[in-house]
């Protein structure tokens, strides 16, 4: 496809993205568990709601505000086979946005639970016909990584993020973002009532009964492990117990807990970001703010990312759709249709209803923390059930 062709069709990607779209996109999956990103919380890849009828989610006015547009990346031709831990009700459209841009280019996808994928992947061996995984997590990123099977990306594409969103070997990059947050039901909260050290909950009688979270939810386990790595295991054991003494209430899915939040059932809960966002956007008026812990393991900043395979049949093909993931119409997609953060400079999140999201800058993610470390959950599964939890 000549420039020409591609500026036309990213003119009809524009178009698209400023007529009605779909609102109300239900939640996803965020970190690790059983690695799968579903909507609305369930537990089926693919499964769940329609598509999107369009790239993006319909928002009148917003046009591409930053990143570098398809039309000027290098043109894909050829095979390729992903592995897609991201679900395809989420990210099928813009699989099949870029498939459609190239004529010569075949995509095959295969969507599944991200740490399923990682362990087809190694099972497979040097035989695996993936060309690219693609995470809903940097934790199934990073054990692909260690167990060498993910080759480095060039430059050409690492430059499109900062350092901290991707794999100091460049063996991966992430392609968007979400924050884990405190979804508050604003008729019963300020917000100078949530506090900003997540140590500080088990102990604040204002919530005894009245926040809730996920334990068998893979973005929960991952915040758990983030405590583990930071604070260590006595301390962690200890924040479990203190929380589950304050008896707090457990749900299946962080959008079905924010949507408790919205509807008073719970004052206040632990979940990512972009699950309010969806809740606002499908209900404007909702009492539902955001609030952020300071530092520490209840404000960890995950991704999901990308990887050239080492079985890939064409290396520079597989960094080449990679890198369409952090194209201007991707990170405008992600921040549209998933609500998540973009990553490339310049893409702005959107916020519905009364939320101010801040910017990632006016983020404090605890620091000493590697996303590859959020792989290593086992011994997070085990300290759960010590404490008495079914995960």
């Amino acid at each position: 496809m000549d420039s020409d062709d591609r500026s036309a069709t990213r003119r009809r990607y524009l178009v698209a993205a400023g007529t009605a779209g779909l609102t109300g996109l239900a939640g996803c999956n965020g970190l690790l568990g059983n690695g799968t990103e579903t909507p609305s919380g369930t537990n089926e890849t693919g499964g769940g709601e329609s598509e999107p009828e369009q790239i993006g989610s319909g928002r009148e006015g917003r046009e591409l505000t930053g990143g570098v547009p398809m039309a000027e990346l290098p043109d894909l031709a050829g095979e390729l086979d992903i592995y897609s831990g991201r679900g395809e009700a989420l990210v099928g459209e813009l699989v099949e946005f870029i498939d459609d841009m190239y004529p010569d280019l075949t995509l095959r996808v295969r969507y599944g639970s991200s740490t399923d994928l990682v362990n087809k992947i190694l099972t497979e061996g040097d035989n695996s016909p993936a060309d690219v995984f693609y995470s809903v997590n940097a934790g199934a990123l990073g054990a692909l990584a260690e167990r060498d099977r993910a080759t480095p990306l060039p430059d050409r594409v690492l430059d499109f993020v900062g350092e901290e969103f991707r794999d100091p070997d460049g063996r991966w990059i992430g392609t968007s973002g979400r924050a884990r947050s405190i979804p508050y039901n604003t008729d019963q909260f300020s917000a100078s009532d949530i506090p900003t050290d997540v140590f500080a909950f088990p102990d604040a009688e204002r919530f005894a009964g009245n926040i809730g979270w996920t334990p068998v939810y893979g973005s929960f386990q991952a915040f758990v492990t983030a405590m583990r790595i930071l604070n260590g295991r006595a301390e962690t054991k200890a924040w479990l117990e203190g929380m589950l003494d304050a008896n707090v209430q457990s749900y299946n899915d962080e959008f079905t807990l924010t949507q408790a939040v919205a509807d008073g059932e719970i004052g206040a809960g632990f979940a990512n970001h972009y699950y309010s966002l969806r809740v606002l956007d499908a209900r404007p008026n909702a009492p539902l703010d955001l609030a952020f812990t300071d530092g520490d393991a209840g404000s960890i900043f995950n991704v999901a990312g990308a990887a050239a395979v080492d079985t890939a049949n064409d290396s520079e093909l597989a960094a080449n759709f990679v890198m369409h993931l952090l194209s201007a119409e991707a990170q405008d997609y992600f921040a549209t249709t998933t609500f998540e953060y973009p990553l490339v400079a310049d893409v702005e999140p959107v916020q519905p209803g009364s939320i101010e999201l801040p910017t990632i800058d006016e983020l404090n993610p605890p620091q000493g923390l590697n996303l590859s470390q959020l792989a290593d959950i086992g011994p997070t599964l085990e300290l759960m059930r010590e404490v008495g939890l079914n995960v």
